[in-house]
């Protein structure tokens, strides 16, 4: 039964036999009303590295971004990644999807037409994904919301993936906890016990494969329910947590 964030301890000490999985978005990154406009705060990219290196490389990104965004932040590194949910996988090869273009591409001229009438939202097209962000249009939520649910019924095979301020239509079978547990499946993440830190709904998969795979699962900030073992209130909590490692 997920728990009261209340009751949720401090995370503890990782350990040299565990590997690290971190959301990006709320959990490395401040939230802000333009994505592109994130940056890591001084000396966050420096600790990253330095944990990587510590867990023999055990460490990996795990977001609903894409590859190519997660790399602009990180640059000049390409660290071990899972983007878009899982649909894509540093290292790993691409698997086949038929992706939905006319009805997905339906969804997008509808969502743009909404977004006139509520100036700040925005519309992220990820090819084979959908998102309806109101982060900077509170007042429109309700409406991009109504406009996903009214489009999921042309989107076989995809599913309702709420976050914070966005709705995004997903593939049913992508998803956070499936992506860690691929990249369980190699070197050097085989073999070691997952530990996954992330603040927003879609880490919930996360948090409970991490957990049924015997590692643990942390919080980033409240929420009524969760499968979170642990818990951190902040991005700058979760940076000196990473840093008390080093």
């Amino acid at each position: 039964m997920p728990a009261s964030p209340n009751r949720f301890p401090a995370p503890p000490h990782l350990s040299g036999d565990h590997a690290l999985f971190l959301d990006v978005d709320g959990t490395l990154l401040e939230f802000q009303d333009d994505p592109s406009a994130v940056a890591l705060p001084e000396g966050g990219l420096d600790t990253v590295l330095r944990l990587s290196e510590r867990l023999g490389g055990a460490l990996a990104l795990i977001s609903g971004r894409p590859l190519s965004e997660l790399d602009a932040v990180f640059t000049p590194h390409a660290l071990p990644a899972a983007g878009m949910h899982g649909q894509e996988l540093r290292g790993a090869p691409d698997s086949a999807r038929a992706v939905p273009v006319q009805a997905l591409e339906a969804l997008r001229r509808e969502a743009t037409i909404l977004s006139h009438r509520y100036p700040g939202v925005r519309v992220e097209n990820k090819h084979s994904n959908i998102a309806l962000h109101w982060r900077a249009a509170p007042a429109a939520a309700d409406a991009l919301q109504a406009l996903a649910a009214r489009h999921l019924p042309d989107l076989p095979g995809y599913r309702l993936q709420p976050g914070n301020q966005v709705i995004e239509l997903v593939p049913d079978d992508v998803d956070k906890g499936r992506a860690m547990r691929r990249l369980l499946e190699a070197s050097p993440f085989a073999g070691r016990r997952p530990v996954f830190v992330g603040d927003d709904l879609t880490d919930e998969y996360g948090f409970a494969a991490a957990n049924a795979l015997g590692g643990w699962s942390v919080l980033v900030g409240r929420r009524a329910n969760s499968h979170a073992m642990y818990a951190l209130p902040d991005v700058s909590a979760v940076h000196a947590w990473l840093r008390s490692h080093l």
